[in-house]
């Protein structure tokens, strides 16, 4: 089984650029990448319906995020690096 590459990791800041929510930032959760899909912090939130049990008698609903396309999010640009320019030596010939 062969490892599939992403541009977004777990922990990333990243922004929603198509979609329901898009504009929305939030911090990827967790990366499904055997489906191509990542989950944020915040953005497409369902309502799961819940079913009464012994530790909620109650039942009802509750909120979670759910996943989205990981060709939808693009990751936010930390404070970049400053780049170093590589100067070429001549080599002077004898």
């Amino acid at each position: 089984m062969s490892r599939v590459k992403t541009h977004v990791k777990k922990g990333d800041t990243v922004v929603v650029t198509t979609g329901e929510s898009k504009g929305s930032q939030g911090t990827v959760l967790e990366v499904l990448p055997a489906k191509g899909r990542v989950i944020v912090e915040g953005v497409n939130m369902i309502k799961k319906a819940i079913k009464p049990s012994q530790q909620n008698q109650n039942g009802g609903f509750q909120e979670k995020e759910a996943s989205i396309a990981i060709s939808n999010v693009k990751k936010v640009d930390a404070p970049a690096k400053t780049a170093k320019k590589k100067v070429a030596k001549k080599k002077a010939k004898a």
